[in-house]
């Protein structure tokens, strides 16, 4: 793992015979020394390529070791990673080592694993900013992609089709340079996903996407390497139907660090950053990293592997020293809000679901539930694995994903923008945490009463599930519908010193609530747990729209 810049000055000085001096050696593992600004550390911001982060000497997580092992034991891969998370730099990467540019990994592990270092042509086709939604402006958009590969390698358009004109390049690019041809196509999912909930539109576009990738098949007489990503698979194209070999590596515990940072390449990596931040936040290096780790933190692609850090996020963390939403602000959930009340699935049900592999990372177009989309798209991701069960438990990864999510689902349960939003929330939050129930109950109260609703449904289970994407609004623990030996408690908060256990009635008195947290045991769970409980018995009435009696006790 390695900061580019200090690497390149020691490999030069290793050259040259100079000694490393202690400062030197300090640099070297990534620790902060007297002589070093903190502002001139360079993060690679937007969607730049390998070659422009390793030239401008910029922060860069080696994964050439990953990157290696990929290429020498698959020829045909496919990788599947939610957005912003490295694929296009993975692919970026990619093409440099197979184009032979060995300068550029000069002092990565790579650079002591490869041999050879063979030049072959590199088709690196990325759908990623394909627009349109009709296929001629799709066609459009292809064509010239197709036709800046083509200028390129200098060749000459023979055919009109997708499809044909892709093969084409290949059998000349072949042919021209002698050796076989890789071929990286980047988010080839992108088309499709921008139509994901218009059947006829999609079944078009997906005949458009069949006709470019079917001569991939047919060519591998002529390829040397495939590879592959997107967020989702669809399993209806030529890609995953005809391919001989094609290995998903998606869920493989060998590549599951493949994109994303490790703890450790955190540490190792972003020193400056972190201590930079510690200062700018006013806390200690210890608590920034606890902190980041609960906010970035958390995803796991297979059942036993690492976690690891959202790449987008920390970057820009490291950049501005601020905790902030950067992954979720880049693309609003619309659509998976929709597809909740397609299937009918309330949000609670996500956080903490169970299911084999085949029912999460299942094909897009044979989903049966919601799981597959919230998986494949990164809102949701691996949390426990069951090996007697095959069964695996699936949960919100960190902090950043749950709360930017929360909010995206507030408007189905409340109003779009409801006025002083924050400095109410935070009141409720603040009443939870100093063990003031009483001013978190007439702070929601207050709130939920002055909001204009818009949905006609106002039953238990729609009030229950407002109160877990408030409460998970607050930033501190919630579960909703908890399973217990005699029933199902309805809403219950953890904090560091308390546990409330919340049971809501629908325009029946709050003294029912509680008597039915008594008469099931609801409290029995939590009694060995050590911090403090309360049961909390809550009336929410239909004709006012908000909850208007509470009973605590302790």
């Amino acid at each position: 793992m390695v900061v580019w810049e200090n690497m390149r000055i020691f490999a030069e000085r290793m050259q040259t015979g100079d000694k490393m001096d202690t400062n030197d050696m300090a640099l070297l593992s990534g620790s902060q020394t007297d002589g070093m600004e903190e502002d001139e550390i360079k993060y690679p911001l937007s969607n730049q390529t390998f070659e422009k982060i390793i030239t401008d000497r910029k922060v860069y997580v080696d994964k050439t070791e990953l990157v290696y092992r990929m290429t020498h034991n698959y020829d045909y891969v496919f990788l599947s990673r939610p957005r912003r998370f490295g694929k296009s730099l993975l692919c970026s990467t990619l093409a440099s080592y197979f184009r032979g540019d060995r300068e550029l990994f000069k002092g990565l592990a790579i650079e002591k694993l490869e041999k050879e270092w063979k030049r072959y042509p590199v088709i690196h086709l990325s759908l990623a900013s394909v627009k349109g939604n009709t296929i001629p402006e799709i066609d459009e958009s292809i064509s010239n992609r197709l036709k800046e590969i083509e200028r390129e390698f200098g060749l000459q358009r023979e055919s009109n089709g997708h499809g044909e004109r892709l093969r084409d390049i290949i059998l000349q690019c072949h042919e021209q340079y002698g050796e076989k041809v890789v071929i990286i196509l980047d988010e080839y999912d992108a088309p499709l996903l921008n139509v994901l909930h218009e059947p006829e539109k999609l079944d078009e576009v997906r005949q458009t996407m069949r006709k470019l990738y079917s001569p991939l098949k047919e060519s591998d007489p002529h390829l040397k390497f495939l590879f592959i990503t997107g967020i989702s698979k669809f399993s209806q194209l030529s890609i995953f139907s005809e391919i001989n070999n094609l290995k998903v590596i998606s869920m493989l515990p060998e590549f599951a660090t493949i994109c994303g940072f490790t703890q450790q390449e955190v540490e190792d990596n972003f020193q400056y950053g972190i201590r930079r931040m510690a200062k700018r936040q006013e806390l200690t290096v210890d608590e920034v990293v606890d902190r980041l780790r609960h906010t970035y933190d958390g995803y796991h692609f297979s059942a036993k592997a690492p976690g690891v850090y959202n790449p987008y996020s920390i970057v820009n963390a490291m950049s501005d020293g601020e905790f902030k939403n950067y992954w979720y602000s880049t693309g609003t959930p619309t659509f998976l809000v929709n597809m909740l009340k397609k299937f009918g699935t309330s949000i609670s049900d996500i956080n903490g679901s169970e299911a084999a592999e085949d029912e999460f990372d299942a094909p897009t177009e044979n989903m049966q539930s919601v799981l597959p989309l919230f998986y494949q798209s990164g809102y949701i991701t691996i949390k426990d694995y069951q090996k007697e069960s095959g069964v695996y438990t699936l949960g919100f990864p960190n902090k950043e994903v749950r709360t930017g999510l929360m909010n995206s689902l507030y408007p189905n349960y409340v109003s779009q923008n409801p006025f002083g939003k924050a400095s109410n929330i935070w009141k409720i939050s603040e009443g939870f945490l100093n063990h003031d129930v009483e001013l978190s109950m007439a702070t929601l109260q207050a709130f939920l009463a002055g909001i204009p609703y818009q949905d006609s449904r106002f039953d238990e289970n729609h009030w229950t599930q407002m109160l877990y994407v408030v409460f998970s609004l607050l930033g501190i623990h919630v579960e909703s519908q908890v399973r217990t030996a005699k029933g199902r408690i309805d809403v219950v908060v953890k904090t560091k010193d308390d546990i409330y256990v919340m049971e809501v009635k629908l325009d029946r008195p709050a003294k029912e609530a509680l008597e039915q947290i008594d008469d099931k045991g609801y409290l029995v769970p939590y009694t060995l747990d050590g911090r403090r409980l309360t049961k909390i018995g809550m009336s929410f009435s239909t004709e006012e729209r908000t909850v208007t009696e509470w009973r605590i006790n302790s």
